[in-house]
């Protein structure tokens, strides 16, 4: 096992790589994928934060081996990385960050609290405290209409709702089916920083109920800024090759809105980290063997 602590931080890292119809191998002591023509792709495991894997992929064990310990997320997706199917483990062995989020998630008025922060990050402006979570929910979607009628505008592209039949999805209109595509990968993008940071994808504030609902919640924190115009702008330019423009799209809108520098820091801003915390006890990421506490119950309560 490696030392953790050596490993890049996350926000150094290249964002992501998605492949399909190929086979992910390692390749002396890094890793390299293998279309089907024979071609070989360097993968930079040790700089990269997370790899996608499509449709007609295979990947040997000796290669899973070097992303985990390399803090690689593996994402198992379908077709142009619009379905999560499967997922690889995170790069620290902390568990303060869980610990806090479990905390906060559990109970209805700090839960409350955390809901208030996400909301507040995405109108940049402190919100009246007099206003219910109806009310605050309706301004976002608000919010949400009026992002999506800018980017018309901006992009000439005509705008008729967010809908599609999920179970017909390449039904959807070009428009719906990029912002699909864009939504996906910043949600890959999301999980990987979630995971990166010790914290769990399944407890989610606004968010509930599903594995991924933790990953939604910050995803929703970029959209109008990110995603939004990056599915406007690759319709804008024509139909063909449209995933392949969305994904060339997020990866430079998200280098340049710095989305890997922002996320933990945003999340840690939102469950009120306390890094003093974070850093006592025996340092895990540097022997994951090394014993930590026991709980013990309070003074006073009897088990």
């Amino acid at each position: 096992m490696r030392n953790l602590q050596e490993l890049p931080k996350l926000r150094d890292s290249m964002t992501y790589l998605y492949f399909e119809h190929g086979r992910l191998e390692q390749d002396h002591k890094a890793v390299a994928f293998i279309d089907k023509s024979k071609n070989i792709t360097a993968v930079p495991a040790a700089s990269l934060s997370v790899l996608m894997l499509g449709p007609g992929t295979s990947v040997t064990h000796a290669a899973v081996k070097a992303l985990a310990d390399n803090g690689c997320l593996l994402l198992w997706t379908g077709e142009d990385a619009t379905r999560l199917y499967a997922q690889g483990g995170g790069e620290t062995r902390k568990a303060y960050h869980l610990l806090r989020q479990a905390e906060l998630a559990g109970n209805e008025q700090t839960r409350l609290t955390v809901v208030r922060r996400m909301y507040e990050m995405r109108f940049a402006e402190a919100l009246d405290p007099d206003l219910t979570l109806q009310q605050v929910r309706g301004m976002e979607g608000a919010r949400v209409r009026k992002a999506y009628a800018e980017a018309s505008l901006e992009f000439n592209v005509e705008w008729k709702g967010r809908k599609y039949d999920r179970q017909h999805w390449n039904n959807a209109d070009p428009l719906n089916r990029a912002l699909s595509a864009a939504n996906a990968l910043l949600n890959g993008l999301c999980h990987a920083a979630i995971v990166s940071g010790g914290y769990a994808s399944a407890l989610g504030f606004i968010h509930t109920g599903k594995q991924l609902s933790f990953v939604y919640d910050i995803a929703d924190l970029y959209k109008a800024e990110v995603t939004i115009p990056v599915a406007f702008w690759a319709v804008s330019l024509g139909t063909d090759n449209l995933h392949q423009r969305v994904r060339q799209g997020c990866r430079e809108a998200f280098n340049h809105h710095r989305l890997l520098k922002r996320i933990l820091p945003d999340i840690d801003l939102l469950l009120d980290i306390n890094q003093q915390q974070v850093n006592n006890g025996p340092d895990v990421d540097v022997d994951p063997a090394a014993p930590t506490e026991w709980w013990e119950p309070g003074e006073g309560e009897s088990l």
